[in-house]
């Protein structure tokens, strides 16, 4: 039996009638012969764990500056954390798992270095130019910016991923809009997935490292009715649990929490709407994979108190203001001085023109990356 005929069939077999399937897919910008073991998907998620731009992740913020601590999460080590919990949530709601993956492990693949605030930065700099999206600019780089192969630019990510990196939408994402991956249609099930893992993720993770750090104490948490909730159910056996046990016990549990809700909540809507296909979930209008409304009562004081207590906090705020001079002073010099950008980079002018490819280039930085280089660029001791 042919292996793409064997593959499809497995896929009919296994997966729930609205998930994506490769069969199904709108493929590739570049044509491609498939691989006889691995679908698109696989490859597509393996392409993107080989790609540089993956592993730069390792040393760019999620809120802590890589220099603050190697105890803090970073781009990287929270991707893993989409990843996890996206793939048990797509099993278990009969979705393509490969795909899923796929687009948890590309999600970030656009980020700045220093967070929220480097895209900032860099989005004031482009206004008159494009702007800057860190959604758009991860399409530009698996498209674009990666160079890996001889036959074609990018990593040539099928259709399906491309879109799930476009239109990731969280509270801190602004969705793209591609004329070519259709901006008014609603992402796949697995996008939706990835979106609310990515919150999941960066809520508990967040509520960890300000623990961690100090700017979050028990006593903050102990007023939020999840808190609570989560406290009451430890078990007896376990009522002197204190300290790093206890914190973590709990944050996985809250973690649990909210993946069984959306899990159950999802299967309760997707039945009441009678989803039966991908296109289904596509043109529906509205996003299907959400909590129900109780967690969504529960979790919203708890994202009210990270805003205020950790990314409000005078120090993070700090580092934040201290990051836009960074990227605005990098930019300043390499478009004054285009001479001075490596010549990599000089040749890329003349494709994109200058301002985009200097934003390209501090794009690409990681945190430590763009601290030295401002220390080459500004003081008179640093090498260069």
């Amino acid at each position: 039996m042919p292996k793409k005929t064997h593959r499809k069939g497995f896929e009919e077999k296994s997966l729930a009638p609205y998930a994506m399937r490769c069969s199904l897919s709108r493929g590739r910008v570049h044509p491609e012969q498939e691989h006889p073991y691995r679908s698109a998907y696989q490859r597509d998620r393996d392409r993107i764990i080989h790609s540089q731009a993956f592993r730069l992740l390792e040393y760019k913020t999620q809120v802590f500056v890589n220099h603050e601590g190697d105890y803090y999460r970073t781009r990287l080590t929270h991707t893993l954390e989409v990843s996890q919990i996206a793939r048990t949530i797509a099993m278990a709601l009969g979705l393509n798992v490969d795909l899923t993956e796929a687009i948890a492990l590309a999600h970030d693949l656009g980020h700045t270095p220093f967070g929220h605030s480097g895209e900032d930065a860099l989005n004031e700099l482009m206004a008159a130019h494009g702007g800057f999206n860190h959604n758009a600019h991860g399409l530009r780089v698996v498209d674009t910016l990666e160079e890996r192969y001889p036959d074609f630019p990018g990593l040539n990510l099928t259709w399906e991923v491309r879109e799930g990196i476009v239109k990731h939408s969280t509270k801190f994402d602004r969705t793209a809009r591609i004329k070519d991956l259709l901006p008014d249609e609603m992402p796949t099930l697995e996008t939706q997935v990835v979106d609310i893992a990515d919150e999941i993720a960066y809520d508990n993770h967040d509520l960890d490292d300000g623990l961690t750090s100090g700017l979050l104490s028990e006593g903050d948490l102990a007023k939020l009715p999840l808190w609570k909730t989560i406290v009451r159910s430890i078990p007896k056996k376990y009522a002197g649990l204190a300290g790093e046990k206890k914190k973590y016990w709990i944050i996985r549990s809250l973690i649990n929490m909210q993946v069984t809700d959306l899990i159950e909540q999802t299967e309760l809507t997707i039945a009441r709407l009678k989803i039966r296909t991908h296109r289904d979930v596509k043109t529906h209008g509205e996003k299907i994979a959400t909590f129900g409304p109780g967690m969504q009562a529960y979790r919203k004081p708890l994202r009210d108190l990270l805003m205020e207590k950790l990314y409000h906090h005078y120090r993070v705020i700090r580092m934040a203001d201290k990051a836009k001079r960074f990227i605005k002073e990098l930019f300043r010099v390499y478009i004054e001085r285009p001479e001075a950008l490596p010549p990599k980079v000089q040749a890329r002018v003349g494709e994109f023109g200058a301002r985009r490819a200097v934003c390209d280039y501090i794009a690409g930085m990681t945190d430590r990356n763009a601290l030295d280089e401002y220390k080459k660029l500004f003081d008179p001791y640093a090498k260069v």
